[in-house]
């Protein structure tokens, strides 16, 4: 039996599920797949025999590769089909990720600066911290401050005096077992306070040398100011200022690090904004 109203069918046209806009997708746009959640950017497209496909990366630089589905994707919460570049006009969305891969919130106020701190090393660390996280830090209300190095930290400590609602985090290079960073750390370690670190002699490691454009980090020998000795390897005028704008310059989100340091920043932010007990 057919409805007059509706014709062969018989879904009623508000029940009807309208189709999903076009998008082409283009390398680095930030999606969602609908039926597990998993979250990255395009970095490639492809034809095969079952159909076109798109492999997203993570923060993590995980790959997964998706069928390219009606409906298949979510972009800033909306419904999509992807295609491929060049198949439809790309439509223009403003980022839904931030540096740190986290969602963006357009529009969203700075928090009140909470009790807890993050500290770093040097100014260095404080200048890629806020590169990647500042805006995932200004909505949680987080101040990042740097210590120029931690020898005199257990009396900083004492001085901040940590709290269950004034946690402090601290972010440590060349964290390594048995290394002079080491032991101050297992001083001022307690409930409240959580002290991470990387194993890279200075943060400039912590910047992935594809991202610098150079094939590897050089070893600079014992003895020597590692940073002066990275600009000679490289060929960089011996100014580490101006070595280090170049490096941060470089910086553009997370994909950028390595996971060294993204995964120890990250367990900073939640340590000091977890709930108080």
């Amino acid at each position: 039996m057919r409805s007059r109203q509706y014709g062969p069918d018989l879904t009623p046209p508000w029940k009807k599920t309208a189709p999903a806009p076009e998008v082409a997708a283009e390398h680095e746009l930030v999606v969602e797949e609908v039926t597990t959640g998993f979250c990255g950017a395009v970095v490639r497209c492809e034809k095969t025999a079952q159909g076109p496909t798109v492999t997203l990366e993570d923060r993590h630089g995980k790959h997964r590769v998706f069928p390219m589905e009606p409906r298949g994707f979510l972009l800033e919460g909306r419904p999509v089909t992807l295609v491929r570049p060049g198949a439809a006009t790309p439509v223009p969305s403003r980022p839904t990720r931030t540096a740190s891969g986290s969602v963006a919130v357009p529009g969203a106020r700075a928090r009140v600066a909470r009790a807890g701190r993050i500290y770093v090393e040097g100014r260095h660390d404080a200048e890629l911290v806020e590169r990647v996280w500042g805006d995932d830090l200004r909505i949680e209300g987080v101040v990042v401050e740097y210590l120029e190095g931690i020898d005199d930290l257990p009396a900083i400590v004492e001085a901040f005096a940590p709290a269950p609602d004034a946690r402090l985090g601290i972010l440590v290079d060349h964290l390594v077992p048995g290394s002079k960073e080491s032991r101050i750390a297992a001083q001022v370690s307690d409930a409240s306070v959580l002290v991470v670190g990387h194993p890279y002699i200075d943060v400039w490691e912590a910047v992935k040398p594809s991202a610098v454009a150079i094939p590897a980090w050089p070893r600079v020998p014992r003895g020597q100011d590692w940073k002066t000795g990275v600009c000679r390897s490289l060929g960089w005028p011996e100014n580490t200022g101006a070595a280090w704008q170049r490096i941060l310059a470089s910086v553009h989100s997370y994909r950028d690090l390595e996971p060294e340091l993204l995964g120890r920043v990250e367990e900073l932010i939640d340590f000091v904004t977890a709930p108080t007990p």
